[in-house]
């Protein structure tokens, strides 16, 4: 899961909502890698807690948009108690964002950007809710939108892991945009000098100049 579930990527992941649910407060990292040996992406999902250090981020997965499996009933039937009780308090925030998280985790990412849309007009300055938003339209197949997504939660909260994380991943994997990838990623090793996983940002880094010296010379 590229994590990052509002409440609360690459990690698109999700936190409570989880990157990023109902503000469950759980960090939730770590995306599914795809069975083909894609290991493309690591969007974070965010949280409801303080933003993860470098150390809290993401688990490899894959950055292609994933499809809805299993049929279309059984997801409404499994959304249906908390829709049920969206009907009878339409602006619950938590409703709202426990929904978003429901339907990212089921794939059904249309879905859960609508509910993710719906938080935010409740709370616009909502960074995880934001991050999970970003991350659910990466999947959705509309990087473009997962950046400005990012980039709004970025802008209430500069340092927020996840949503830079998520970004560099959408820039490198999505976009080929290597030199934004490098200078997001760059951002957290400065504003985290001593996460336990600098390392492993570290290589995402020097991959990503080799990508972008590779493309130069096609």
């Amino acid at each position: 899961k590229a994590y990052s579930k509002s409440s609360g990527v690459l990690a698109p992941l999700r936190n409570s909502t989880g990157a990023v649910l109902g503000e469950r407060g759980i960090f939730l990292f770590g995306f599914i890698c795809l069975a083909a040996g894609m290991v493309l992406g690591y969007l974070v999902r965010a949280v409801d807690s303080p933003p993860p250090t470098v150390a809290s981020a993401p688990a490899a997965s894959s950055p292609a948009p994933r499809s809805t499996k299993g049929p279309v009933q059984s997801i409404a039937a499994i959304g249906a108690p908390l829709e049920g009780a969206l009907k009878s308090d339409p602006t619950n925030k938590a409703l709202l964002i426990q929904l978003g998280n429901l339907y990212s985790d089921l794939r059904a990412y249309p879905k859960a950007i609508e509910y993710y849309n719906r938080a935010l007009q409740l709370d616009p300055k909502n960074v995880n809710v934001r991050t999970d938003l970003g991350t659910a339209y990466w999947y959705a197949g509309f990087p473009q939108k997962a950046v400005a997504a990012y980039k709004q939660a970025l802008s209430v909260d500069p340092h927020h892991v996840q949503a830079l994380f998520n970004l560099g991943v959408v820039y490198e994997q999505g976009l080929k945009d290597y030199a934004h990838a490098i200078s997001v990623w760059e951002q957290i090793l400065k504003s985290n000098p001593r996460g336990e996983n600098r390392g492993r940002v570290e290589q995402m880094i020097e991959s990503a100049k080799q990508e972008a010296a590779a493309a130069r010379q096609m």
